[in-house]
């Protein structure tokens, strides 16, 4: 995709766009894709991994984790997405999950052996799939779009004013830009995910207490080697732990009001 306008007038447009543009849990986002370029990118990255990884054939395996992902997405808005979800299992070890704007989710067999039951499987899958529902996908793209930009223009000053020692001003912006705007941005991503995907799986009728045993299983099967938070485009477990007993009151609410109860069998 070509960007035909000017660094002022992007960001003139990020500011109008991020005046209209509020994630599920009230933040303001800036947003310059519009949701059917989001779908058309999802579905091509889709595609390219199934030509890519190995997808289970295993039909117990396949049908478990498409019970849990459907129980899911029936309570995803039709805003978000109004047409079937394609599940993916990839036969892989890796230990993680993924939604893509598009009705695009794929499971890595690895998450199996750690989600040891369809909660906390439920868990992750609603946790992926608030990253659509919250547009983040979109909002990491456009910030990135403006940065960039930003990143370019600073560049072009430096160089007109004849700076000396450019190079290394230049790769101080660029880490600056990292620890200070894109990796605590990721971090806020992540714990608004978190707490969609709560909503999600409880409404859905999964028991959203599961979530943190399953991070407790994350934390352990890590060996404790997760990266110090400051670095990490992840919270740290434990802050993600506290974070979902924090929203936990209402999710058990929503828990015992449905009626919904998947059995969804490994």
């Amino acid at each position: 995709m070509k960007l035909k306008f000017t660094l002022s007038a992007a960001v003139a447009a990020a500011l109008a766009l991020s005046a209209c543009a509020t994630s599920p849990t009230g933040r303001n986002q800036v947003l310059l894709f519009s949701d059917s370029q989001l779908s058309e990118m999802g579905a091509q990255a889709f595609s390219g991994m199934k030509e890519e990884l190995k997808v289970s054939t295993r039909p117990v395996q396949n049908t478990y984790v498409e019970c849990i992902a459907n129980a899911i997405t029936a309570q995803v808005p039709t805003s978000v997405f109004d047409g079937q979800w394609e599940v993916v299992v990839f036969d892989d070890e890796q230990v993680n999950a993924f939604a893509l704007p598009g009705g695009k989710i794929g499971v890595y067999t690895g998450l199996l052996g750690v989600a040891e039951n369809q909660h906390q499987l439920a868990a992750v899958i609603g946790h992926e799939v608030g990253h659509v529902i919250a547009e983040h996908g979109n909002e990491r793209m456009s910030q990135s779009t403006l940065m960039n930009m930003g990143t370019q223009a600073a560049g072009q000053v430096l160089a007109a004013n004849e700076v000396p020692q450019s190079g290394p001003i230049m790769a101080a912006i660029g880490l600056g830009m990292q620890v200070g705007v894109q990796l605590p941005f990721s971090r806020t991503h992540e714990s608004e995910a978190d707490e969609i995907g709560l909503q999600l799986m409880a409404k859905s009728g999964f028991d959203p207490r599961q979530s943190v045993n399953l991070w407790q299983n994350m934390e352990a099967a890590s060996g404790g080697n997760s990266p110090m938070e400051f670095l990490s485009t992840h919270p740290a477990p434990q802050t993600r732990i506290a974070d979902l007993r924090a929203n936990m009151s209402p999710a058990l609410a929503d828990y015992q009001a449905t009626n919904n109860r998947p059995n969804c069998k490994q």
